[in-house]
């Protein structure tokens, strides 16, 4: 009796039915409280009051080795990232997606030099230097490119080891709960509503975000009424068993945002992402303050002293550091340490089928205070396809974090074949 009214109280305070939280236990493991901000130990991990960056630190040994090359392959929106070593020994990341050729650019004429001839186990001394060097060039088109370098070195150093990033990290392979992601403000709300109905029967979600407000709207709705009808009407469609996200992509003021929020509140959704300008911190922690709905935010930020900020001042509930906008896997775990150590989940933002989400995917099964899902978009991109193999997969709601050494996946050879090719080597 006491186990059903605990399970019962944790999962109204997360804005999940009795059935969900369940659920998310039996595959994220009893001791995880979902959104709550526990960092309680688990098996494999270290105790939470030791930071997730130390639970890497006590795994990095130098290899005796030394960066030979970078070389980039870009093609389209992705550049794909290859560091060599004078071995032989090979890793591949990927720089963040979109303006992948000024990303690409940015790696060779910034980056890559602070890379050649170190030992790849000083991961966070290049990285540091990476930004430090740049100092005059901040943040994103540096951190884009350092992402690549970053996540190329993170394959390198697993497979040595004949693991996956993720049991290097200390974690474990597992299923984790996707959430399908919508991108689309374009369409109306019954036709939104009857998609996510046939990915919940078809594919097995049991979670879904969706698109409220305008893009940097300044109060204004995608066109007058949307958002009023679509909270609603995707509550209704889907039941109440599925979780239900939304995101405003910095749409609004505080007094709109919380007008919203009111709306979420009725509707018992889970999450409100990014609800005001992400850079008015002020603003967005008025928002969580007079809310229910857990707030959530950081996608954008890739500044490590306002990530500090916004987690000492607690402008959101949730943190959501992307791996590939924030400089990489090593920066974004000094997020979720930060975080950890403020008792605040973290559900990195993965928000296409590149090779960020495979990279999030590690992520959650390493860090402590990894959130119940992983973002899984839902909108087609034939640009991903061919990408790397083998392609992640959403059954009965789940998808696996990738167990082969490194990465876990192969890029496709003959992509990397119609790529444009740059390299730097080390004399």
């Amino acid at each position: 009796m006491k186990n059903n009214r605990r399970d019962f109280l944790k999962a109204a305070a997360l804005g999940l039915t009795s059935s969900q939280w369940i659920e998310a236990r039996k595959v994220l493991g009893a001791e995880k409280r979902l959104y709550a901000g526990s960092t309680g130990s688990r098996e494999g991990r270290q105790p939470s009051s030791n930071l997730a960056r130390d639970a890497y630190q006590t795994n990095l040994r130098e290899t005796g080795l030394k960066i030979q090359s970078v070389e980039t392959f870009t093609q389209g929106n992705a550049s794909m990232v290859c560091v060599r070593t004078d071995s032989g020994a090979e890793g591949y990341g990927q720089i963040s997606t979109y303006d992948a050729d000024i990303s690409a650019m940015i790696m060779h004429r910034k980056i890559a030099r602070h890379a050649l001839g170190r030992d790849p186990a000083d991961i966070d001394a290049i990285v540091d230097q990476c930004i430090e060097a740049n100092y005059k060039y901040p943040w994103s088109f540096v951190c884009r490119a350092l992402a690549g370098l970053d996540t190329a070195i993170w394959d390198l150093l697993a497979k040595r080891e004949d693991k996956s990033v993720c049991e290097f990290l200390g974690g474990k392979c597992r299923p984790v709960v996707a959430y399908g992601s919508s991108m689309r403000r374009d369409i109306k709300p019954a036709d939104e509503a009857d998609r996510l109905v046939h990915l919940r029967d078809e594919k097995g979600f049991r979670a879904f975000k969706i698109r409220v407000g305008k893009v940097c709207g300044h109060d204004q709705d995608q066109w007058p009424g949307r958002t009023e009808s679509l909270i609603p009407t995707v509550r209704k469609a889907v039941g109440d068993d599925v979780s239900l996200l939304v995101d405003g992509n910095s749409c609004y003021t505080p007094p709109k945002a919380i007008e919203v929020g009111r709306i979420l509140e009725e509707y018992n959704y889970c999450h409100f992402e990014e609800p005001c300008p992400y850079w008015e911190l002020e603003w967005t922690a008025q928002v969580t303050a007079a809310i229910s709905v857990p707030v959530a935010g950081g996608e954008q930020d890739n500044d490590l002293a306002q990530w500090r900020r916004m987690i000492g001042m607690r402008a959101v509930n949730i943190v959501q550091p992307d791996i590939c906008y924030v400089g990489g896997l090593t920066r974004a775990l000094r997020v979720a340490a930060m975080a950890a150590k403020a008792n605040m989940p973290c559900v990195p933002h993965s928000a296409n089928l590149a090779m960020v989400t495979v990279f999030t995917l590690h992520m959650l099964g390493a860090v402590p205070n990894a959130g119940p899902h992983i973002e899984f978009s839902i909108e087609p991109t034939d640009w991903t396809k061919d990408l790397y193999e083998p392609p992640l997969e959403v059954r009965d709601g789940l998808v696996a974090i990738p167990d082969g050494p490194g990465w876990g996946v192969t890029i496709d050879p003959k992509w990397l074949a119609k790529a444009k090719r740059d390299v730097s080597e080390r004399a």
